[in-house]
């Protein structure tokens, strides 16, 4: 039985590929566009039967908005997400915008065909242990990045969320030092604090763990320079109380 498709993908070759394959299989495809970012727009101009919309990235923010926009706009257009190994967030997230289906994106040709039948006539074109999955995390949601990076932000002291924000910048510990105008050892153990705290080995573990929760966002706060009104850290040849002071701002 035809379909009368889109196909919508970050990568246009990704798109081009499986439109060309199901035009084989007798199915009418209006379209292989390429980002999803824009997808949206020619969805609703063109208004398809099913719209097959592949992701690499389910779980980011953002990444179902043109299919949030499509189910407002042409509700009687079926979406069926294709995606990596799936995450209940992920699939959540897909379900919450709109979308009717969630397909991986290493299944068969056979298999994508059968979910878009499915979708086409009103049911959800998904495995049922991943929509109980979804379910699931729809009735209790995990910990959302934002609400991650704001936990991890309250086990950093203000030096430390400083560290952090330089350490993702690639500084190194020289100029750590030189920037935070505190002793090279110090910052050194500003670092390994910062690692410790965050559960990582590496700085670039560290980098990326801020980066994917929102940590580094929420470190370097508006300015960029997180924390300048900080009294700079005295270095190891200052007096016995102005040494004081600087454990005490660590």
């Amino acid at each position: 039985m035809s379909v009368r498709l889109m196909v919508v993908d970050d990568h246009r070759l990704l798109a081009e590929a499986l439109a060309s394959a199901l035009k084989l299989r007798g199915h009418r495809v209006l379209a292989a566009a390429a980002p999803t970012a824009g997808s949206a727009e020619l969805v609703v101009s063109r208004a398809p039967e099913v719209c097959l919309f592949g992701t690499a990235s389910p779980a980011a923010p953002g990444v179902f908005d043109p299919i949030a926009r499509i189910a407002q706009e042409r509700p009687q257009v079926a979406v069926v997400v294709l995606g990596p190994v799936p995450s209940p967030r992920g699939i959540a997230a897909a379900f919450a915008a709109g979308a009717a289906g969630y397909v991986r994106h290493d299944e068969r040709i056979e298999g994508v065909e059968r979910a878009m039948l499915k979708a086409r006539a009103g049911e959800s074109a998904i495995a049922p242990q991943l929509l109980r999955g979804a379910f699931a995390e729809l009735l209790n949601p995990a910990v959302q990045p934002d609400d991650e990076g704001r936990r991890l932000l309250r086990m950093l002291t203000p030096r430390e969320a400083e560290v952090l924000v330089r350490v993702a910048e690639g500084e190194d510990t020289r100029l750590i030092a030189a920037g935070m105008r505190i002793a090279p050892s110090t910052a050194r153990t500003h670092v390994q604090r910062v690692l410790m705290k965050l559960g990582v080995g590496s700085r670039l573990e560290a980098a990326a763990l801020a980066a994917r929760t929102g940590l580094l966002d929420r470190a370097a706060g508006n300015g960029g320079t997180p924390y300048n009104g900080y009294a700079p850290e005295p270095g190891p040849s200052s007096g016995p109380s102005a040494s004081g002071a600087g454990a005490a701002g660590a």
